[in-house]
């Protein structure tokens, strides 16, 4: 640890003071001390600190008090607070206050040193440019939102809890905030709690030791050691057991963990981030869910909007997806139809932006490789499902990022034989629903394409693109079949 650093310790119990500032010192980092909330603000202002470590009983008031004076006067300087022992409401209320992440007496010094590197580190990046969120795609106020708390949380140790429906991308949030944090070089282990089988869970959160079941025929690490020094994601955390609770509630308040048929504890230096889809309050007054572990995970709350809430999003999300389903599997990008565009932006999707992926990859299996159309959306019974939110333009976004150039997308311009009557971006009539509107365009396409071609199927078929036998499908559902007959019929009169 370079000696640049300068720490601030702040105690009003001497040998406390003495045992952090020696510890600090053979760490190479400068350690000066105070005894009260006063001295320390006097030393704040004299001096530059890279960190700041304060007891929460001091006898002119609380390390809080100081908590929020460093956050509004000093921002950027982490501040780690000092708890008494089992005083976990005192650490909430610190980390909810702004604390980077807390200490509980008796000082461990196992805990003392990667709380200190990590802070140091944090405090070194104090200067560096914004959060890289590039992997949230949208520019909606919601994103917008998302982005700025994952920038603060990214500067804190307390634990995230992330809520939002599923596919909403709570496990791209927890990633980003892990990257941006002090911890970016170590681990990020993520584990579905719901997979776990319950017999197995204690072992597989902590470890085991050999011999410590059948079975057990080494010692083993659990997802806490894995994820030491990192962040441990907790996916769906409201499927864990009742009595696994009780365990991860004890694990997170004292930072230590028992591993299966060790008789000691052992320090962990590890995030907790937790996210899942259910109402965790509703559980709570069930009694499925303990409420002091809820205040334990949820310190500090994320909530993910749902794509629906955010459909200024769904075309720049839709591209950029497109892009990279293309890019993985190495083919040409097809243009989306803009019948198909009005479709995507209706469509209510209840999974999200996993769903809105599901059904890009299932249109690329089905589209001719050059266009996206209704039909290959493959959801001739969602009609009925759509919103009635206004179609609003879409705008191809720039497919670049940092260090990472991205295929430019297939331009959007749609065929000419299947040119719109309407112009694209035009509202829809407030007395026309979307399903006509969708099937007037379709109808006059075809017919279109049909005249063009003296009522020739197979060439009117491959003029738009299609197969044979999906222009009949289409024609047969659109009650064109007669019509055309028909009119086969009268030329065939006319003729004779």
């Amino acid at each position: 640890m370079a000696n640049t650093y300068r720490c601030l310790v702040v105690d009003d119990e001497t040998d406390i003071r003495e045992l952090v500032v020696l510890t600090l010192e053979r760490m190479g980092i400068q350690a000066e001390s105070a005894s009260t909330v006063t001295d320390a603000k006097h030393m704040l202002q004299s001096f530059s600190y890279d960190l700041c470590l304060t007891d929460m009983r001091l006898p002119d008031g609380l390390g809080l008090e100081l908590v929020q004076h460093i956050n509004a006067q000093f921002p950027g300087l982490p501040v780690a607070v000092i708890t008494a022992y089992g005083s976990a409401e005192n650490a909430v209320s610190a980390l909810k206050a702004g604390a980077y992440d807390y200490i509980t007496k008796p000082i461990s010094l196992k805990q003392l040193r990667p709380l200190v590197e990590s802070a140091l580190k944090l405090s070194s990046q104090k200067e560096s440019q914004g959060a890289n969120t590039v992997d949230l795609i949208g520019a909606s106020p919601a994103m917008g939102y998302v982005r700025t708390m994952i920038a603060k949380l990214a500067r804190s140790q307390a634990p995230v809890y992330i809520s939002g429906e599923s596919g909403s991308g709570k496990e791209l949030a927890a990633r980003l905030i892990h990257q941006n944090s002090a911890r970016k070089d170590q681990s990020f282990v993520a584990v579905n709690c719901g997979a776990i089988p319950e017999n197995l869970m204690e072992s597989e959160f902590f470890g085991y030791k050999k011999g410590a079941f059948t079975g057990a025929v080494q010692d083993t690490q659990g997802l806490f050691q894995a994820a030491s020094g990192g962040t441990l994601f907790l996916d769906e955390v409201a499927d864990l057991p009742l009595a696994m609770q009780v365990k991860l509630l004890r694990a997170i308040q004292e930072k230590k963990v028992r591993v299966v048929g060790s008789t000691i504890e052992e320090a962990v230096d590890v995030r907790i981030i937790s996210a899942t889809h259910k109402n965790l309050n509703a559980m709570m007054e069930k009694g499925e869910f303990r409420q002091d572990l809820y205040y334990r995970l949820n310190v500090i709350q994320l909530k993910m909007p749902a794509l629906r809430e955010r459909p200024e999003d769904i075309p720049e999300l839709t591209e950029r997806l497109l892009t990279k389903l293309c890019q993985t599997q190495g083919i040409d990008i097809p243009v989306i139809a803009d019948d198909a565009k009005v479709f995507i932006q209706q469509l209510p999707f209840h999974g999200n932006v996993r769903e809105l992926e599901n059904m890009l990859e299932r249109a690329l299996a089905l589209c001719d490789g050059q266009t996206i159309t209704v039909e290959d959306l493959s959801l001739e019974d969602m009609p009925a499902q759509l919103s009635d939110r206004p179609v609003l333009p879409w705008k191809a976004p720039v497919l670049e990022r940092a260090n990472e150039p991205v295929a430019k997308a297939a331009e959007v311009v749609p065929p000419a034989s299947a040119a719109p009557a309407t112009a694209p971006g035009t509202m829809l009539p407030m007395d026309v629903s979307l399903s006509d509107y969708l099937e007037d365009i379709e109808k006059r396409t075809i017919l279109q394409a049909l005249e063009k071609t003296n009522n020739n199927k197979t060439a009117a078929a491959k003029l738009l693109g299609i197969s044979f036998r999906t222009l009949r499908y289409r024609l047969s559902k659109l009650g064109l079949s007669k019509e055309q007959d028909a009119d086969l019929e009268d030329a065939d009169g006319d003729e004779e």
